[in-house]
């Protein structure tokens, strides 16, 4: 009888470590069995930028409140790593993947290889392009970012003959080429009517009297005014500009930059030429870094991109998906094979006016970690 009971009292306790292993303990890392499943693997491109290393954190903190485990790479802008990052993942086991692509159509044959595995994939924040591979978009409504940045230099430019220098992220990002469409959306008829005079693109120069561009006139200008999402690229840029302008060209001018870390490296470059007076630069998703420029009166604004909010969307189009049941979709984006359904997350202009109430009190970043508030 002792024997029986010592036999069913060990059975207890052995069933009662194994629900604690799926019920609690670390949720950050696929290998930690302390965590409930979640089968997904996450890609994203460069710990380089603050930007990204943001989204990590916020997936990670997401994840553990929601008590799933998850496996977090970076490709440090290499496609072939990217590769070998899903070629990894998919070998573990993972049946849902969200990727950040450093280089759109260079990640399709990575989306394939997933989709051939049975992976589920969906493209955050950039869309993988040129394959069908690619079962879901989960992103900020791209153009809306770049219509903030037109909008805001429209709105502090008076009179005409304005001094306007144009900025764009890395051709081989299919967002660069979205955000500069918004922007030109704007401005363009700025530009038709003499109220901007562009000083740093003979493409757009020569493209001034078109609002709708085709994607390979937006490459022609992109082409020319790329920073490659590169810190160093775009002061190398805007400094190139600068000394290619004459003082005319200078005095008040309004930059439209296309994220915060080219506007950070951008607006140093402007602030550090005697002949710039006063300058009006844009930004997007609103690093710390930037934070700080804005309230410093260094950076002009940037457009807040909650990636909680992406995060989110991210999170539950995965949980769907491993339900076996289909994420719902608020639009769509042409991926040059397929239309891919997308959740679009809007945004916010942020200002000196509005930085406390938008990224403060709303609990997205804590008031120590600026001056001069």
């Amino acid at each position: 009888m002792k024997k029986i009971l010592m036999i069913a009292m060990i059975t207890i306790i052995a069933l009662t470590v194994t629900v604690g292993l799926f019920a609690g303990g670390q949720k950050d890392s696929a290998s930690d069995s302390g965590a409930k499943k979640l089968a997904v693997g996450i890609i994203l491109p460069t710990k380089d930028e603050p930007r990204w290393i943001q989204d990590e954190a916020r997936f990670r903190e997401a994840l553990e409140k929601a008590g799933y485990s998850v496996e977090i790479l970076f490709s440090q802008g290499d496609s072939a790593r990217e590769r070998a990052n899903v070629e990894a993942l998919v070998a573990k086991g993972i049946e849902v993947l969200i990727m950040t692509p450093q280089d759109g159509a260079a990640a399709g044959a990575a989306a394939e290889y997933a989709a051939n595995a049975g992976v589920k994939v969906i493209s955050y924040d950039r869309l993988i392009t040129n394959t069908n591979a690619v079962d879901y978009y989960v992103t900020f409504d791209s153009f809306s970012v770049g219509k903030a940045f037109g909008q805001y230099l429209v709105d502090n430019a008076k009179g005409s003959g304005n001094n306007l220098y144009l900025y764009a992220g890395a051709a081989s990002d299919n967002n660069a080429f979205i955000f500069f469409d918004g922007a030109w959306s704007i401005l363009q008829p700025k530009i038709a009517d003499g109220t901007f005079v562009i000083q740093n693109s003979s493409e757009a120069i020569a493209l001034s009297a078109k609002k709708d561009l085709s994607r390979a006139e937006l490459g022609k200008i992109i082409g020319q005014v790329t920073t490659n999402w590169d810190f160093n690229f775009a002061k190398n840029l805007a400094e190139a500009n600068l000394t290619a302008a004459s003082a005319a060209a200078k005095g008040e001018v309004f930059i439209a930059a296309p994220n915060d870390g080219t506007a950070r490296a951008i607006a140093d470059a402007f602030s550090a030429d005697s002949d710039v007076a006063k300058y009006y630069v844009t930004g997007q998703d609103a690093e710390k870094a930037s934070v700080q420029y804005i309230i410093d009166g260094k950076q002009s604004m940037t457009v807040f991109k909650d990636v909680r909010t992406l995060v989110s969307d991210a999170i539950s189009a995965a949980v769907t998906y491993l339900e076996g049941n289909t994420p719902k979709a608020t639009g769509s984006y042409d991926n040059g094979s397929k239309k891919v359904p997308a959740m679009q997350t809007e945004v916010i202009t942020v200002t000196s006016d509005n930085v406390k109430s938008v990224l403060i009190d709303s609990g997205y970043y804590d008031a120590g970690d600026f001056t001069g508030l």
